[in-house]
């Protein structure tokens, strides 16, 4: 498999059985509709072939993902609730892939780059890296799957603690949590995540797609489940006062005023 572009934002190459993927819309890496479907697509292309075994998914720029972009109109949830809606249809179908993937995560996982991050088996992060499920700062409800996939990984108490603080969680903690797989100094952050999905790749290739999908059971199903949950809730909260403020507080980089309407 040559090097690709695939849209504006996604590259992808082969490294022996590895695809690994990069997401370069730097510095933050916001999603948007077109980012995950070209995402997703690069990698169903790599489940159909042969060749790939595992895929690495990568990220330029400071943020591994910084989640939506509130400010942008033109981005995933600026254009309506629609926007949103077609956003977890991506995330249902990143779900869906059938090859292993390990995340290399630089810098910030945060919202909606949080849920992105979990799409993936397995996180390898560098010191640098922070996670967040930040959305009751924004006066949200949590999106991307997050509501079933984060306790599925961390446990219910501490997702919980997560989604009702907005804490930024750091690498070192996330492994002890079971969030973070390995930590890698920044520098060699790629190869130890090629090195794992390697370690993955080089066992029999049916055996392994075989074994995750026992293990991950009906996960896309429930992803797609919960996101219809979510996204009800997100369009009732988008509708207040509580939000605005909310968005304004995060570009800020302030505590709301929060009124509770």
């Amino acid at each position: 498999m040559k090097p690709m572009a695939w849209g504006e934002h996604i590259l992808s190459k082969l490294e022996g059985h590895v695809l690994v993927v990069t997401i370069d819309k730097p510095p933050f890496n916001h999603v948007s509709v077109d980012l995950m479907s070209d995402l997703a697509n690069c990698l169903m292309a790599g489940d159909a072939e042969p060749r790939v075994r595992a895929s690495v998914i990568q990220a330029e720029g400071k943020a591994f993902c910084a989640g939506a972009d509130f400010q942008s109109p033109g981005d995933a949830v600026g254009s309506g609730m629609g926007g949103i809606n077609a956003l977890y249809d991506q995330a249902v179908r990143l779900f869906s892939i059938e090859k292993p993937i390990v995340a290399a995560v630089q810098g910030a996982a945060v919202g909606a780059g949080l849920g992105l991050a979990m799409v993936a088996d397995f996180r390898v992060a560098a010191p640098e890296a922070r996670f967040a499920a930040n959305f009751v700062k924004l006066a949200f409800h949590p999106g991307f799957g997050l509501t079933h996939t984060l306790p599925r990984v961390i446990g219910e108490h501490r997702a919980n603690l997560m989604f009702l603080t907005g804490r930024r969680v750091k690498a070192e903690d996330g492994l002890g949590w079971g969030l973070v797989d390995e930590v890698a100094p920044l520098e060699g952050l790629r190869a130890a995540a090629l090195k794992l999905a390697g370690e993955i790749a080089e066992n029999a290739p049916l055996a392994v797609v075989a074994t995750r999908r026992t293990l991950r059971g009906d996960l896309a199903a429930a992803v797609r489940e919960q996101t219809d949950h979510e996204h009800i809730q997100q369009t009732a909260l988008r509708a207040t006062d509580d939000f605005q403020e909310g968005v304004r507080a995060v570009a800020e980089r302030r505590v709301g005023n929060f009124q509770g309407r």
